[in-house]
This record gives C-alpha cells, sequence and structure tokens, in this order.
C-alpha cells in the first residue's frame, strides 16, 4: 500500500510545516497540495516542518483535486461533521476502522484533507471513494487541521507494525479503481433498465450510495469479477424482455 497526504487549499504554513513533520514521523512521504495558499518554500511552514523540510522540498502542487485524484487509486475523504443516511458523502468510518481495511489494499491511497477553515464542501466529498471522521467531543468537534493528519496517520502506523509481523498466507490481487469503477458502471445501466427509482435523484443517489460500499470494502479482484457477469446477465434479460414485462 501507498500512502499520499492530499490538502486542498491549505492556508496556514503552521499547519503546512507541522504537517510535513507529522507525515515524516508515520513514514509518509507523499504530499499533494491542491491550490494552495501558501507556498511549501515559505520560511514559516518550513521553520515548523523541522527535519522534515525535504517532504516541502518535494511536494507536487496542482491547481484542482481532480488533478491530485488521478495521481492516487483510492481517494478517502476526511471530515469533521459526520452526516446521516442521507448524506451519503458525510457517512463516515473510524481512523481505526480505515487503518485494518487499509491494508487489505495493494494500490496507491490518497488521505484528503480541507480547508482549516471549513474543511472539503459536499461536491468534493461526492469524488471521494468513502470518508472518514474522528470521533470528538460534542462541546468542540472540529479538530486543528495538523492533528487530524496525525491521527489518521498514526492510526495507520499503528496498523501497519502489527502487518509486519503476520504472515499473510492467502495473497489476493486487490481490485484496481478500473474495476471498481466498470462494476458501478454495470450497477448504474441495471437501475437504468429497471428505471428504479422513477426519480432520477434517487437513482442517483443509490448509485453514489454503491460506489461508497464499494470503497469501504476494499475488495478483492475476483469478487469484483464475480459480480459483473450476473449484472450483465440481468441487464440483458431485462432489455430483451422490456416490452413484454412492462
Amino acid at each position: 500500500m501507498e500512502l499520499a497526504v492530499i490538502l486542498v487549499e491549505v492556508e496556514y504554513p503552521i499547519n503546512l510545516g507541522a504537517i510535513a513533520r507529522v507525515m515524516k514521523n508515520f513514514g509518509v512521504k507523499e504530499l499533494i497540495l491542491v491550490n494552495p495558499k501558501v507556498s511549501p518554500n515559505d520560511k514559516t511552514a518550513r521553520k515548523f516542518a523541522v527535519h522534515a523540510v525535504d517532504i516541502l522540498e518535494n511536494a507536487k502542487v496542482v491547481e484542482t483535486l481532480d488533478e491530485a485524484l488521478k495521481m492516487v487509486d483510492l481517494a478517502v475523504g476526511t471530515s469533521g461533521i459526520a452526516g446521516g443516511d442521507y448524506i451519503p458523502e458525510r457517512t463516515p468510518i473510524t481512523p481505526e476502522e480505515f487503518a485494518k481495511r487499509a491494508f487489505l489494499y495493494d494500490g496507491s491511497i490518497g488521505l484528503v484533507f480541507g480547508r482549516e477553515s471549513r474543511g472539503l464542501d459536499n461536491e468534493e466529498l461526492k469524488k471521494l471513494d468513502f470518508t472518514v471522521t474522528i470521533p470528538t467531543s460534542e462541546e468542540y468537534p472540529v479538530m486543528n487541521l495538523s492533528h487530524a493528519v496525525a491521527v489518521v496517520l498514526y492510526e495507520i502506523y499503528k496498523q501497519r507494525t502489527k502487518a509486519e509481523v503476520v504472515e499473510v498466507k492467502e495473497k489476493l490481487r486487490k481490485s484496481t479503481k478500473e474495476e471498481r469503477t466498470r462494476l458501478v458502471e454495470l450497477w448504474e445501466k441495471l437501475l437504468d433498465t429497471l428505471e428504479y427509482p422513477k426519480d432520477l435523484e434517487r437513482r442517483k443517489l443509490s448509485v453514489l450510495m454503491f460506489q461508497r460500499f464499494l470503497g469501504r470494502g476494499f475488495i478483492y479482484a475476483k469478487e469484483i469479477h464475480s459480480m459483473y457477469g450476473p449484472l450483465r446477465k440481468a441487464i440483458e434479460r431485462l432489455e430483451r424482455c422490456k416490452d413484454d414485462c412492462y
């Protein structure tokens, strides 16, 4: 598993430097900055990075979140506000739950963190595979950005140390982003063929929730491919009998 930290429009040099330091603490080297409001060459950021200046120097700077997402196979958003069933882009798992599943994945994972002032908006979260939220006190639920990065990376590092002493007896190839995308497309086509739900917005929501389900599951390629056939057959049969069945 390869890990990258993606910061969307980071605003404060102290946070940027502290995040670089935390990344170094937990062995994460790749930093991607989306339209940053502070330069990785900023003197204050470099000061707070201490011995992690190399992470700032090697940071990749892109203009849009879409560009950053092309650099990873799985994108995990972080949100300080957990949503309910009707806000699927804000229906999260905990960092510990995520870390345990992350090591079932062979590809590159991007941890996407939002702005200090307002985090990630719903449109940005919709582009991601699922979200992680750190449980905090209701009195003050939103964490400082660098602290949030530290908590998530710590949980991953903790699981990494466990994984290093456990011998994996059965090697199965994990699903790729393209394989999961293909399965989501088949699910969407099935719903369109069924014309269910009738309301198009609810249909889009069903597709989004299916995508989230796949993202959280870290599904093996064999499992993904076993679902292609039944979905294709169901679509073909429904299309053949559509006139007679409805």
